[in-house]
């Protein structure tokens, strides 16, 4: 698969198209418009041209000429440095860091009860699918502040927090109607054409499988 669009870049990503990590880099490149090949890659037989490049063998891994990078949260400011516009990270140094200290929470409170749901452990899933339902509800004036999370504006934040939210459903999580303000932020980011355009199969699936 390779999102289509303006920019010339000569870039590959390495995805994995259920991988919610994969999903935000994509989710970045399509809203920069960036032209990439992304290879879906099978996480149980993965191309020997990955652990080439990356020792860690992990997706999403981002190679753009000679630089390779393997961290979704580096990937994505990596991008928004290059392709500056549209800006998905405030200019200024406090609203910088204080969009990288979200990144950082929703890594530790939403993403790591993520990962162990697909753990197959059930004891192990069914902890992290309380945990992450009770985390999300907590976070519901989060979600009304502002159109987007804390912002007037689309950001890496928003990117970070879509691939969590598309993925409730086929985890049989369901927020109830005091979420109200989560599932509107939703409807309102999955709307966004580059949302949309970043979507594997798989993760289409996901939402109407």
């Amino acid at each position: 698969m390779a999102l289509v669009a303006n920019r010339r870049s000569g870039m590959t990503l390495f995805s994995d198209p259920n991988c919610p990590q994969s999903h935000r880099a994509r989710i970045v490149l399509a809203e920069k418009d960036i032209t990439v090949d992304v290879v879906h890659i099978d996480p149980n037989n993965k191309p020997e041209d990955l652990l080439d490049v990356n020792p860690y063998n992990s997706v999403p891994t981002l190679i753009d000429r000679e630089l390779v990078l393997y961290d979704a949260r580096v990937i994505m400011e990596y991008l928004d440095e290059r392709f500056p516009h549209p800006p998905l990270m405030p200019v200024d140094p406090v609203s910088r860091s204080k969009s990288r200290l979200a990144l950082y929470h929703i890594e530790k409170d939403w993403y790591v009860p993520l990962i162990n749901l697909c753990s197959g452990d059930s004891e192990t899933a069914a902890t992290a699918k309380k945990n992450l339902h009770e985390s999300l509800l907590t976070a519901v004036e989060l979600f009304k502040a502002k159109p987007y999370f804390l912002s007037d504006d689309f950001s890496i934040v928003d990117c970070s927090i879509a691939p969590i939210l598309w993925r409730l459903p086929s985890f049989g999580i369901k927020l109830g109607a005091s979420a109200k303000p989560i599932l509107e932020y939703a409807e309102r980011v999955f709307d966004r054409p580059s949302f949309r355009s970043s979507l594997s199969e798989e993760e289409v699936e996901m939402w109407h499988g």
